[in-house]
């Protein structure tokens, strides 16, 4: 086979990749080891950033999503029982709209579907080839068959544990990492959210948080041991402890009901460099992870896309290469300062092991500081909407 660009990995960022690509006439195969309906199974979170929203408006793949997202025009956080209101849309005039992951990984794949482009689905041993050469080219089985795709450029879209990051040699990479020392369990559960807009809380007890996928949809988190596994939790459990590290009047409306999913998450902060080997791309999570607080995973896969998608544009339409030789550099710029966003706000909310007297005082000043001056809401709000490409 031969195409233009061989995207491995039919997650949101590789699909999304693969559909700003097909509208410029430029064509890609994307290959992914699971079927379908195991990536649209996958729960994952859905706040999503201006950016991301207007890179869905040039694929072509909005509508559903401006029909059933929900605007969130700010945030609330909660210390010591009480809440107080950050307000992006009148610190950036720009709000996020809350449309779960899996949708929009649904709604890419039937634009694909639609438009006839190929997806290869169940494949195993795929292996880059070439990658700094400039005829690269990707091998793998599928059904037992071994093939070979001949292409230009290699989109590595496979997240952590995917194959694309390790095919560039160790000697060219640096990888920078940071773990941190609790997890969080989440719970998805067929109730109204206990409030209109997402709730960052915390406590004495530790971290939690009060989200939604839909107006009959809520995900629930609490901060967790790593050693902690989700049968150690029973749904009573689970809401007992939430009510006790969220305000006392959110605790009282809160609708419990059967978990529909349960499951436990470490945190993590980690960066690999460059993010460019030869003809091979990273994006997403195959190059960098952030902590779940701020929702930034999904958010940073996107501009990443919007670098390499434009980068990909300008060589294919104008025979330039100055979009793709500074891909690396651009999209670790706007990825290091949504890591130090992820971590920071990880830092303000969780309680940590070794955080001693000290610590707790200085977290408590950083939480009233950004509660009571309005230059640290609006640099908050900032960096929660979305920095610009």
């Amino acid at each position: 086979m031969r195409t233009q660009v061989a995207i491995i990995g039919g997650g949101p960022s590789g699909l999304l990749l693969g559909q700003l690509l097909h509208h410029r006439g430029i064509d890609a195969i994307v290959l992914e080891r699971k079927t379908r309906d195991y990536v649209l199974g996958r729960i994952r979170a859905g706040v999503l950033e201006t950016g991301l929203v207007r890179l869905m408006e040039e694929a072509g793949v909005a509508d559903r999503l401006h029909r059933e997202g929900i605007v969130h025009d700010g945030t609330q956080i909660a210390v010591s029982g009480e809440m107080f209101h950050i307000d992006f849309k009148r610190l950036t005039g720009t709000p996020v709209i809350v449309y779960g992951q899996t949708e929009l990984t649904h709604d890419l794949y039937d634009a694909r579907e639609a438009a006839g482009a190929r997806t290869e689905f169940e494949v195993d041993h795929v292996a880059i080839h070439d990658a700094d050469s400039d005829r690269p080219c990707v091998t793998y089985q599928q059904n037992g068959q071994e093939h070979r795709i001949d292409c230009d450029f290699v989109a590595g879209c496979d997240g952590f544990h995917g194959i694309s990051r390790q095919s560039i040699p160790l000697t060219a990479r640096r990888e920078y990492e940071k773990t941190y020392p609790f997890g969080w369990l989440g719970v998805l559960s067929r109730t109204p959210p206990v409030h209109h807009e997402l709730i960052y809380a915390n406590s004495e007890r530790g971290f939690a948080l009060c989200s939604m996928r839909n107006e009959n949809l809520s995900r629930y988190y609490v901060q967790c041991a790593l050693s902690d596994h989700p049968e150690d939790w029973t749904d009573a459990a689970f809401w007992q402890e939430l009510k006790r590290r969220i305000p006392a009047d959110m605790a009282e409306q809160l609708v419990t009901g059967p978990s529909i999913e349960k499951s436990i998450a470490p945190l993590r902060s980690f960066v690999t460099e460059p993010m460019r080997w030869g003809r091979l791309f990273l994006c997403g999570d195959a190059a960098h992870i952030v902590p779940p607080t701020g929702a930034k995973g999904l958010n940073t896969a996107a501009s990443d896309v919007h670098y390499l998608y434009n980068g990909l544009r300008q060589f294919y339409e104008e025979g330039d290469s100055e979009g793709i030789d500074r891909y690396s550099e651009r999209a670790l710029l706007r990825v290091w300062k949504a890591e130090r966003f992820s971590w920071w706000f990880s830092g303000l909310l969780h309680r940590y092991p070794d955080q001693s007297r000290f610590d707790l005082k200085m977290q408590q000043a950083d939480i009233a500081f950004l509660r009571d001056n309005e230059a640290q809401q609006r640099a908050f709000a900032e960096n929660y909407v979305g920095l610009p490409y």
